[in-house]
């Protein structure tokens, strides 16, 4: 199966397919075209050029003043990507690494950044040998582009730098070798096409928007699963209620609960009690906003994944080369920062829902197990639950408010998009840790309801997470019946 690389938009569903199925990439006809018309027009505009062109002729950033000459720029392109080679911290997963390279790859297809086929083909060659750069998290303002984990990306091209290959560590120069791959000796601009834009940044938030569309189904279902295990009500989903205020997640929301619970004989029962509290009653407000959030998102990134970001920007039909700025982060890093908040209020809510499972009200035992005191119970994954939650918040500071000015003020305000980006990320998993503990609770407290059932689908799906994670009627080591209830609703998304 092959994904070919054209013009045709990118959408987040694709990416998604594409990471799922591990299909391989191939430039398509139209996208070398662009690319090889691009690149004959700049050989051209350089021969006939009476004025610097920036990062073409001349240094970067506050060096942009310093003419190169001729026989000096692959010089030049080669020493930025190694100079620029600076990220430090943690490695970059692999499934994030892969998708550096496929927006990247996207990126330079579109003819407006000057490449040689051959250069975009090698990170084509990476992508489908998976052959995956070492990078890492941090080095990058978000502004001038992702300019340190992007040079790691691109300098094994160049056999320089290390790659992981089969399992293992190795420095670039051996694999590429041992490939039968010669390193990319780069022209004029290449080095800064590579550096430049926002793919460290896009890769992070695309897979963070891929993961928060799964955590907001699941968390419509697991909320469901606890408002029927507190024995809640259903009135505050109907379509009156929640048409009447006319946010489409907020809809969304209310009829998802509804679907879940249709013949539950718990939800039918007479109720005790007039109102539920809001991290119940309100599901609909909170995970509704949250949904907005996702869908806002998703049309910003959608919207960065298929553009040219790097600089300068060449436009042959125009006989343009502009020095601009797209390649900075603002547009993805307050998206970025709000779609944290929107899972960070998942997290949340989820939370006040567990705490209500454990509190002893609604016919269920303290702790949720029958016999408390002698058994502590579920009382510390709640805390476990707590912890991650507050986490979040500290998370959720937007790193985009943030500015640092470099290059000697020339670059004097910057997103901070990457931070950001590596905070959303962090926050997605602590999102599907704290939905893993609901689910935990919820399990264990409708199985207090019997004989009373909840809907086919809730129960169907409760005996498959049975198949994982007991009833508890005694204590027991707890964290590792948390770690698979996480795995459970994580795996079937597992990209």
């Amino acid at each position: 199966m092959t994904h070919y690389i054209s013009a045709e938009r990118l959408t987040i569903e694709r990416v998604e397919e594409i990471l799922h199925s591990g299909c391989k990439l191939a430039l398509s006809d139209d996208a070398i075209a662009r690319i090889d018309k691009c690149r004959k027009y700049l050989d051209n505009k350089m021969e006939t050029a009476t004025e610097p062109i920036y990062g073409i002729t001349t240094g970067f950033g506050s060096l942009c003043n310093i003419s190169i000459g001729r026989e000096q720029l692959s010089a030049l392109q080669r020493n930025l990507v190694m100079s620029h080679a600076c990220s430090v911290g943690e490695p970059v997963p692999a499934h994030i690494v892969r998708l550096m390279l496929l927006l990247k790859i996207q990126s330079l297809s579109y003819g407006n950044s000057g490449v040689q086929v051959a250069t975009v083909q090698r990170l084509v060659d990476f992508y489908n040998l998976d052959i995956l750069p070492r990078v890492c998290t941090q080095g990058s303002l978000g502004a001038s582009g992702d300019l340190a984990p992007l040079a790691c990306l691109c300098l094994p091209i160049l056999g320089l730098g290390e790659v992981d290959y089969k399992g293992q560590r190795r420095q670039a120069s051996e694999v590429l070798s041992e490939l039968g791959l010669e390193p990319i000796e780069l022209q004029s601009k290449e080095g800064l096409a590579l550096l430049n834009g926002t793919q460290f940044m896009s890769a992070y938030g695309v897979w963070s928007l891929i993961q928060a569309r799964h955590i907001s189904e699941l968390a419509d279902k697991i909320g469901a699963l606890s408002l029927d295990a507190y024995d809640g009500r259903i009135e505050p989903f109907c379509d009156e209620v929640n048409l009447v205020r006319n946010h489409k997640g907020q809809v969304d929301t209310a009829r998802a609960i509804r679907s879940w619970l249709q013949g539950s004989t718990i939800i039918k029962q007479i109720k005790a009690h007039v109102q539920d509290p809001y991290s119940f009653r309100c599901m609909p407000q909170v995970h509704g906003a949250a949904k907005d959030t996702i869908n806002y998102v998703a049309s910003v990134l959608e919207d960065e994944i298929n553009a040219p970001t790097d600089n300068p920007t060449v436009f042959p039909d125009e006989d343009m080369v502009v020095s601009a700025g797209n390649f900075h982060g603002e547009p993805i890093a307050l998206p970025m920062d709000f779609l944290a908040v929107a899972l960070s209020e998942l997290a949340s809510i989820s939370e006040r829902r567990v705490y209500c499972l454990i509190s002893g009200k609604r016919g269920l035992p303290s702790y949720l197990v029958a016999t408390p005191g002698v058994n502590s119970g579920f009382m510390i994954p709640q805390y476990a639950a707590a912890s991650i939650v507050s986490q979040n918040k500290g998370l959720c500071w937007p790193a985009s408010c943030d500015s640092i000015p470099s290059s000697q003020g020339q670059e004097d305000h910057v997103s901070m998009g990457s931070n950001a980006a590596t905070k959303l990320y962090r926050v997605v998993d602590n999102t599907w840790r704290v939905l893993g503990i609901e689910l935990f609770n919820a399990a264990q407290a409708l199985e207090f309801r019997r004989p009373l059932t909840s809907s086919k689908a809730i129960e169907e799906w409760v005996a498959r997470y049975r198949a994982e994670v007991p009833f508890l009627v005694n204590d027991t080591v707890m964290y590792p019946l948390i770690e698979k209830s996480v795995a459970f609703i994580r795996n079937a998304y597992a990209l």
